[in-house]
């Protein structure tokens, strides 16, 4: 393969290119047969809680749960195993629907005893969607759409509009019944003329069906008016005349009582009788108080069979005190609470025991709008029910991610077990949507995606598939002082306190101290150390331990600015380590702590657990000296050369985001700011001295396009604990074009990547080839570039900004298995550029294989990583 690329590079006479095309021709076809067999795109899923959830739909029958996005997507949610999920990461099933119309999804509604169900848009239109077998495989799919002329139970759909019409429209068909449609004018002609003379009926706010008789209706408007309508006999049968602005309705089980939510946080009951209602008085309540209070946007009656029933509601809060306040508020005989959620509510629903929705209430399910949170009704202190899928992944903002895959089974099991010890504080409830079930095979292998968060903690998901399942949390906060208070419990609430608040939920968008934030991630699954890097220049490594340990965690301070005279850093403290011992639960635990100073932001982390390296003295001397080199040779642009040298490097140290910009391809001028920034740090036993005489070298490349080599000497394992280890300058490379270097890889003798640490050990991995020559591979944004080794003179090229204007944003090492031949397979680069486009390049030899339209331009994330045992797909 090399020899055939070179001749294709090497100048030639005419003879030369006839001889190239005839072989291509055959080659070509060859491998596009092979591409076939190799790489296969499908997206199949997105991981995360649906962005900007606007509507929620629950089917009693058949315990399906469906939630409506602001941008036309339907997603529908069966039941999932928690036993499957906990011992081997089973996902449940998901499925989702988009509307063609860019419109947002303001209502679902299931069709009872039927795999059927309606959204409604905010554009006024209706949509019908199914679930069909096709193939072994269900599809969620649109059978039918109905668009009203005017703004927006069973057989029969009822729809009330801003003009104060109600239509019938017949389901699943969505045919008009014009014939039984409720008219304004119908309705005005049976209320009474000092009701009308007093106020327009407006619009119409909400319906409810009479549970015990689906041939009455009551109509609200949103004026207060509620008309009970009987649909056989067309005509009115009670009015309700309510005073204040009308915000929703509830008609009990037993069809005796109707209850109302209003504008100024009362509610009222009103007993359904008769033909008129004069008789009969309101009964009012305003359960926070006669200071004015916000609406009550929602209100819900459930019986039980012993004792007072369950009113819950949402809203209603003091408008001056708590007014910002997401609340829904639980009654039951004397116990009252107002759980307090983080983001706004958008709906909310009771599953009760009977299969009928009948019986006691068993669980509260709300949708807020960043996540999804069900409370045991039936459980003392009401708690909650951890829940199998829709977790938010940014409960607190994500600063990285880190994707780890095949990970052996005793890694796996220690983290269910460490993560399972922190959920002892959920409900032993089973979760209660259970409809539908699961016919996907298990996984192949175990994955993990760890995601690194603004508060400082880490989590830790099974990605193993469809579902991302929380398995284990590690947080960075208690190693050290913060404003937080280790002892706040959210879920606690002052004795006494009115209203009665208690915090649910895990979303939690705001962080006690920003200099927690986790910036880089590194696990490795053989040794189990993972090393966590933060924002206020900490770097934390850890290890797996069963047990529950009291220790101290003494910091190693790194002094970056030995040498550097004059610097004054401006940006924010480092955090001050806890000086006694601190109780560590089973899990990861910390037994090093590396503190920069100045304390910059870590951008780069790289971990040998196979070398077990620690940063020493003389590879933090050897980076100073060729930043001072550089730093020198600009000294004749400036007046001030001190002042411009320190500003340039205060900058590059306080600089928090690394998300390059986008520039032209004409090559970078050396006076760019952040060009010392690393980007990327890389491990290799390799070829730096000559070709005979391999040894341990770390690799470093800066946002200024450089690539810097150290040659690092290890003593003996009996003298490790005696002799330091020392890193010396070996090789520098300088990109033309200056672009920011974004991944490194060494290439062995036979073009292969070297295989990571500790894979060759645990016999999961050929032992790299050292006969023949390396080659080091350096991916720019712009390009892929390769060099020998250890010359360092450069071979190939392949040109990713200089073809279509994308650049690379992420790179990650990936194998490819035929699927056609299990015995082979090839490793490529799979590459995310700035376009949302995923390109797989193959390796040694660097051509474009596969390019797929991925992501959206505007949601390329900063991270991707993919594993090194890809599957086929």
């Amino acid at each position: 393969m090399f020899v055939g690329f070179a001749t294709y590079e090497a100048p030639g006479p005419l003879v030369a290119v006839r001889m190239k095309r005839f072989r291509r021709h055959g080659q070509e076809s060859q491998r596009d047969r092979l591409k076939q067999e190799l790489f296969q795109f499908n997206k199949t899923v997105e991981h995360g809680f649906p962005h900007q959830p606007s509507a929620l739909g629950y089917s009693p029958s058949l315990q399906l749960l469906a939630i409506g996005t602001r941008s036309g997507a339907i997603k529908l949610y069966p039941s999932v195993s928690l036993t499957a999920a906990f011992s081997y990461g089973a996902p449940g099933v998901e499925f989702m629907g988009l509307h063609d119309e860019n419109a947002a999804v303001t209502q679902v509604h299931f069709l009872p005893f039927q795999l059927e169900l309606v959204t409604l848009l905010d554009d006024n239109s209706l949509h019908m969607w199914t679930l069909r077998a096709h193939k072994g495989l269900s599809e969620l799919l649109e059978i039918g759409r109905f668009t009203l002329t005017g703004p927006p139970g069973y057989d029969l759909l009822l729809l009330g509009t801003e003009g104060g019409h109600v239509f019938v429209v017949e389901v699943p068909g969505f045919r008009e019944l014009e014939e039984r449609n409720i008219s304004l004018d119908q309705v005005a002609n049976s209320v009474p003329e000092d009701y009308i003379g007093r106020r327009n009926l407006e619009h119409v706010e909400t319906l409810q069906e009479n549970p015990i008789d689906p041939n009455q209706v009551v109509i609200g408007y949103g004026r207060g008016l509620m008309v009970i309508w009987d649909l056989e006999r067309h005509e009115a049968v009670q009015h309700i005349p309510a005073t204040q602005q009308l915000e929703s309705m509830w008609w009990t089980e037993d069809g005796g009582h109707i209850l109302s939510s209003h504008s100024d946080g009362s509610y009222c009951r009103w007993t359904v009788g008769g033909e008129s209602t004069k008789d009969e008085e309101e009964k009012s309540d305003i359960p926070y108080g006669h200071f004015p209070c916000k609406a009550i946007s929602k209100i819900i009656q459930l019986p039980t069979a012993e004792g007072p029933p369950f009113l819950l509601f949402s809203g209603g809060m003091p408008r001056a005190s708590y007014g910002d306040r997401h609340c829904i508020s639980v009654i039951h005989s004397k116990t009252h609470v107002a759980l307090d959620f983080t983001s706004r509510i958008i709906d909310f629903f009771v599953i009760q025991d009977d299969p009928l929705h009948t019986g006691d209430p068993g669980a509260l399910v709300v949708l807020v709008e960043e996540e999804l949170v069900v409370i045991d009704l039936q459980t003392e202190g009401w708690p909650v029910i951890q829940t199998p899928y829709l977790v938010p992944l940014h409960s607190s903002a994500i600063t990285c991610s880190h994707h780890v895959s095949a990970i052996p089974l005793k890694l796996w099991e220690r983290l269910l077990a460490a993560g399972q010890l922190q959920s002892t504080h959920y409900s032993k409830k089973p979760w209660p949507i259970t409809g539908g079930q699961n016919l996907g095979q298990d996984p192949p292998q175990r994955d993990l995606l760890l995601t690194g968060h603004e508060d400082g903690t880490v989590r830790f998901w099974d990605a193993s598939g469809v579902c991302l399942y929380p398995m284990y949390k590690l947080s960075t906060a208690g190693v050290f002082h913060t404003d937080a208070d280790p002892n706040d419990n959210m879920n606690q609430s002052s004795e006494g306190e009115w209203p009665p608040f208690r915090k649910v939920g895990c979303f939690d968008p705001y962080s006690d101290d920003p200099r927690l934030g986790v910036q880089k991630i590194h696990l490795c699954k053989y040794s189990g150390y993972l090393t966590v890097a933060g924002t206020a220049g900490q770097i934390l490594v850890l290890e797996l331990n069963d047990e529950a340990a009291e220790q101290t965690v003494e910091a190693k301070i790194v002094d970056l600015l030995q040498g550097q005279e004059g610097f004054r850093w401006k940006g924010h403290t480092r955090l001050d380590v806890r000086e006694d011992p601190v109780l560590f639960p089973p899990g990861f635990q910390p037994f090093a702590l590396v503190q920069c100073q100045p304390p910059a932001v870590v951008t780069a982390l790289t971990l040998h657990s196979e070398w077990k390296l620690s940063i020493k003295k003389s590879l933090r001397q050897s980076f100073r000296r060729i930043r001072r080199s550089r730093v020198s040779l600009r000294k004749h642009h400036v007046n001030n050369a001190a002042k411009e040298a320190n500003a340039r490097l205060e900058a590059e140290l306080a600089e928090m985001e690394l998300a390059p910009v986008q520039r032209k391809i004409e090559a970078r001028s050396s006076d760019d700011s952040f060009t010392g920034l690393v980007r990327t740090l890389y491990f290799a036993d390799t070829f730096l001295s000559d070709s005979s005489h391999n040894s341990a070298s770390l690799w470093a490349g800066t946002n200024g396009g450089s690539v810097f080599a150290y040659m690092i000497r290890m003593p003996s394992v009996e003298h490790r604990a005696d002799e330091p280890v020392t890193a010396h300058p070996a090789k520098e490379i300088q990109l033309m074009h200056r672009a920011p270097v974004v991944g490194i890889v060494v290439l062995d003798g036979h073009g292969a990547p070297l295989p990571e640490p500790l894979e060759v050990a645990h016999d999961l991995a050929r032992s790299p080839a050292m006969q023949a020559s390396h080659h080091l591979l350096v991916v720019s944004e712009e390009q892929f570039k390769v060099f020998t080794l250890p010359k360092v003179s450069s071979k190939m090229k392949l040109k990713l900004t200089a073809l279509d204007g994308s650049r690379v944003r992420r790179v990650g090492m990936a194998w490819f298995g035929s699927s056609r031949a299990e015995d082979y397979g090839e490793s490529g680069l799979v590459v995310l550029t700035n376009q949302g486009d995923l390109i797989v390049v193959s390796l040694p030899a660097i051509k474009l294989q596969v390019q797929h339209p991925c992501i959206r331009r505007e949601d390329v994330l900063q991270e991707i990583q993919k594993s090194l045992e890809g599957e086929p797909t």
